[in-house]
């Protein structure tokens, strides 16, 4: 299947925020494929230390919604800075984080489309430092920093299932069956 940004998709939303959306698109697809079949086990293991695929699906949501509120020139709330701080305790099961991610990405993507591309220049600052950036600046991150951690997510999911990553690629291994399944 092509990739969301090949697709012809979103043709009446100027380019940054299709891009940031079809990121977003892309990193919902995978996360599907890759991280909902793994089991509560799967989904908070530890490999050799590192972060979990749990960890990875929440810190993708909870930093478009901080990113987001920075973009929109506000602080973030009591809330946002709590579910950061317990970003890296994920003990949720399989089917509490893909809820959360779900509606973290669905949300995230509605606040996109609300950006005007006049404003993509637009100083904003990030942080208790509010370190500079721009509007378009804080749309482009939200693309790349999710694309980086879903990646680390399937990688991390490919590990804790036991997928040989050469199986999962060329065949559409679902390690949920026995057997490889064609994509």
């Amino acid at each position: 299947m092509l990739e969301p940004w090949l697709r012809g998709t979103l043709t009446e939303i100027d380019a940054v925020r299709r891009q940031v959306l079809h990121a977003l698109e892309l990193a919902s697809e995978d996360a599907e494929r890759w991280c909902a079949p793994l089991s509560d086990r799967e989904m908070t293991e530890k490999p050799f230390g590192a972060a979990s695929v749990c960890f990875h699906l929440r810190h993708i949501v909870r930093s478009l919604d901080r990113l987001l509120t920075y973009a929109e020139a506000r602080q973030l709330n009591v809330d946002q800075l709590s579910a950061l701080a317990s970003e890296l305790d994920c003990d949720a099961t399989t089917a509490e984080a893909m809820r959360e991610f779900r509606s973290g990405m669905e949300h995230a993507a509605v606040r996109v489309r609300t950006f005007d591309p006049a404003s993509y220049e637009e100083k904003r600052g990030v942080g208790r430092q509010r370190l500079p950036t721009t509007v378009g600046g804080l749309l482009i991150h939200c693309a790349e920093h999710t694309q980086r951690h879903i990646g680390q997510a399937i990688t991390t999911a490919q590990i804790v299932a036991g997928i040989p990553k050469s199986v999962a690629r060329e065949t559409g291994y679902d390690h949920r069956k026995t057997t490889a399944t064609a994509s």
